[in-house]
């Protein structure tokens, strides 16, 4: 299926793919928003009237939401009643031609229109259909509603996050995107083996399974030591000196990952080749066990220098170390301007700017589409599928489309 208003770039890696998603939030957006950035065509299904519910999250981009944007450019937008006959044959007469097909709607909803895997992959066994979910196809909680924070929460992930007075949920939906990073992987791996067999596949992603899989070192030890991680705020539990630590004019955070990191730490940066074999310091087993003593004494040490020139002399001994930045000295981190990874997006409220995303070829830069307005190609893609404009128009009175 091809768009007069989609232009393929040849050699990106997903060109010539057309992928139809039933998505809203952000672990099925995130998913199709890379495909679309590898050069996929991704249609977007969205509800008459409200659309995807994160286009009202807020009004922050020039009156567009912070989510959207983020998540939806190099879509094309149709807006179509599931719900009217019509409405619901124009996307499976979409989803005919497609090759990957996701949704993730509450659970059933998608087969009840006739729009599970099942149904689809019947008459066309070489789709990749994807059902995103909170909690899986089966089990106790299959019909839990999952949003972010209460994924993060049944999986534990909040128990180890934080600081050790206080619980908290990660500052970003880890929990979605997780699930859209597996659903990412999964369609990419089924289309590879699809040109080898030419079988298509019904992939089930779960927030739920995907932060397990996150949660490997924390599950491990409670398995097998029968020990809680602790929340340690910046610090780490199985690793010390780690955190953050006081300078002059304010704070560096430095982790040591071995002992080669802590005898290069203490003779080169601090210059206290006593500290190196200290028989409390010498092996991280120790500083773990000691870590109140240790944590003190590099504090006392760091306080000693400004964070810049501390910064320099951390970088120059190779020791990891950060200064804690903020949402503006992201905005202006050297490291993105050097790197030239800032682009404009177009939007329907004008351009704004956007990071390239993080997958780089050396031969071709990812596509950076405009974001689209609420049912802005929906005239386009039905006359794809064969309607005229008098049919299209019919749909638009009768409330089927919009």
């Amino acid at each position: 299926m091809d768009s007069d208003t989609h232009t393929v770039d040849t050699d990106l890696p997903l060109a010539g793919v057309t992928v139809v998603s039933l998505e809203q939030a952000v672990a099925a957006p995130i998913a199709s928003r890379h495909l679309a950035d590898l050069g996929a065509r991704v249609i977007k299904v969205e509800r008459i009237g409200e659309g995807d519910f994160a286009r009202n999250y807020d009004t922050a981009v020039h009156g567009l939401a912070s989510h959207f944007v983020w998540l939806n450019r190099g879509k094309e937008s149709i807006c179509v009643d599931l719900k009217a006959a019509e409405g619901l044959a124009a996307v499976k007469a979409l989803v005919a031609e497609a090759d990957v097909f996701i949704q993730n709607s509450a659970p059933g909803a998608a087969e009840r229109l006739g729009l599970g895997a099942e149904d689809l992959r019947a008459d066309h066994p070489e789709l990749i259909a994807v059902n995103m979910s909170g909690y899986g196809t089966s089990g106790p909680f299959v019909d839990r509603k999952a949003y972010d924070m209460l994924v993060q929460a049944e999986t534990g992930l909040i128990s180890i996050t934080g600081t050790p007075e206080t619980a908290a949920k990660t500052g970003i939906p880890t929990s979605d995107i997780a699930a859209g990073m597996y659903a990412l992987t999964a369609i990419q791996a089924a289309l590879f083996r699809r040109e080898r067999t030419g079988t298509g596949a019904t992939i089930d992603v779960a927030m739920f399974d995907a932060t397990v899989e996150w949660l490997g070192h924390p599950m491990y030890m409670q398995m097998y030591q029968d020990v809680q991680v602790k929340r340690m705020g910046l610090s780490h539990a199985s690793i010390a000196p780690y955190d953050g630590y006081p300078t002059r004019d304010g704070q560096i955070l430095i982790g040591v990952q071995n002992d080669r990191g802590w005898r290069t730490l203490v003779t080169e940066v601090f210059e206290r080749p006593d500290l190196a074999d200290h028989p409390r310091f010498a092996t991280n087993i120790l500083r773990v066990r000691n870590r109140a003593e240790v944590d003190a004494v590099v504090g006392e040490l760091t306080s000693g220098f400004s964070t810049g020139e501390l910064d320099d002399r951390l970088a120059k001994a190779g020791i990891p170390a950060a200064q804690l930045g903020d949402m503006k000295d992201l905005i202006a981190h050297p490291q993105l301007e050097a790197r030239d990874r800032w682009r404009d997006v177009q939007t329907e409220a004008g351009p704004i700017r956007a990071v390239l995303p993080p997958m780089t070829f050396r031969d071709v830069e990812m596509r950076m589409g405009a974001v689209p307005a609420l049912g802005e190609q929906t005239d386009a893609v039905l006359a794809e599928l064969g309607l005229s404009d008098e049919q299209v128009a019919a749909l638009r009175s009768a409330g089927v489309v919009q």
